[in-house]
């Protein structure tokens, strides 16, 4: 255990964080769920709602540095691919 008072704060913020961006992948999954699930009923208008959704948490997710702006990058792709066959 840290005996150092700003170890003891780094901590603190350590566990918010990791509370914060674990919510934030999970929502992330949630979104990209949806949009597979549109795509996979062959629902056009849901899927593009679903893409755009996923595809704005998904640049808000990197920006903040909870996932790899390549991550996002690459997610986004293989949605748009998606929604082009539906």
């Amino acid at each position: 255990m840290a005996n150092i008072k700003s170890q003891i704060k780094r901590n603190r913020q350590n566990l918010k964080r990791n509370e914060r961006n674990k919510a934030v992948r999970s929502h992330l999954k949630t979104l990209t769920k949806r949009f597979r699930v549109a795509a996979d009923a062959g629902d056009g208008a849901a899927a593009k709602t679903a893409f755009d959704d996923a595809a704005q948490a998904l640049d808000k997710a990197a920006s903040k540095g909870v996932i790899h702006r390549n991550t996002a990058a690459n997610k986004k792709s293989g949605m748009a691919k998606r929604l082009a066959k539906v």
